[in-house]
Order: C-alpha cells, then sequence, then structure tokens
C-alpha cells in the first residue's frame, strides 16, 4: 500500500468517524444539554488518551514546545461539539451538518493555505481548489434543499 492510498483511507476514516461523533454527540444533546453534549465525549476522550499514554508510554517527539495557539484545540474542538449537537437535532440532520460543516472546513483550509496560517506553507487556492468548493457548497445545497423526502 502507497503512502499516498493510506493517506486517503486514513482521512476517509477520519470523516466516518466525524460523522459517528456528531451523530453520538447530538444524541447526548437531545437528552441533555449542549454542555452535556461536549463535556461528555471530552472527559471520556482525555480518559482514553491518559490509558493510551500510560499503555504505550510513547517518547516525546521533540524537546521543542508547541506554540501558544495549538493549545486552542481543544477550546475550538468544544465548540465544535456544542454547534454540530446542536444543527444535528435541526432540520438539517445529520447529513445537512455534516455538509455544511465540509464546506466551512474547505473555505477555511483555502483561506489559512493562501496566507501560509499557523506554519502553513503559503499556496494559492487553484482553479482545481475553487471548483472542488464550488462542487461541495452545490452538493450541500442540494442535499439540504431537495434531499428531503417530497
Amino acid at each position: 500500500m502507497t503512502t499516498s492510498s493510506l493517506s486517503f483511507l486514513l482521512a476517509f476514516g477520519a470523516g466516518v468517524l466525524l460523522s459517528l461523533m456528531v451523530l453520538f454527540n447530538g444524541t447526548l444533546a437531545s437528552f441533555g444539554s449542549l454542555l452535556f453534549a461536549s463535556w461528555v465525549p471530552h472527559a471520556t476522550g482525555t480518559l482514553v488518551a491518559l490509558i493510551f499514554l500510560a499503555l504505550m508510554r510513547p517518547q516525546k517527539a521533540s524537546a521543542k514546545r508547541p506554540p501558544l495557539w495549538a493549545y486552542a484545540g481543544g477550546i475550538v474542538g468544544a465548540f465544535t461539539v456544542m454547534a454540530t449537537s446542536y444543527t444535528m437535532n435541526t432540520a438539517l440532520a445529520l447529513s445537512g451538518t455534516i455538509a455544511i460543516g465540509l464546506a466551512g472546513q474547505m473555505v477555511f483550509s483555502l483561506v489559512a493555505d493562501a496566507r501560509g496560517m499557523f506554519g502553513l506553507p503559503q499556496k494559492l487556492p487553484s482553479l482545481r481548489d475553487w471548483t472542488a468548493l464550488a462542487l461541495i457548497v452545490a452538493g450541500s445545497l442540494i442535499l439540504i434543499f431537495f434531499g428531503g423526502v417530497a
């Protein structure tokens, strides 16, 4: 298996897991609150991460400290869980939430690449990137406005 096919499979698997996470967290929110739906997976993830750390005892990758902004991932993750938990329980449902979320990820990614944000190499969007974005947005709109049962 080549590196690119492994990367494709891992990215695809991450997308499947992300959809499952949104479903599980949205279900938690429907039985509790948005804060509860954010707290439970973060507490569970922390516990699992600590177990993995204890079992695997990984070596430190680098002696350098990460930039301060890198620690904001937990805060962003908490808001992401609350936002997706809310929208999954609306008319958008799971598929609409994931579709719009994908469009948002694509827009932010193009901006981050174009500006070289967060230490990324600067890469201006190509025609292919803009075409992919247009197709994702168009597909999201079709899914949301025409995907329901008539």
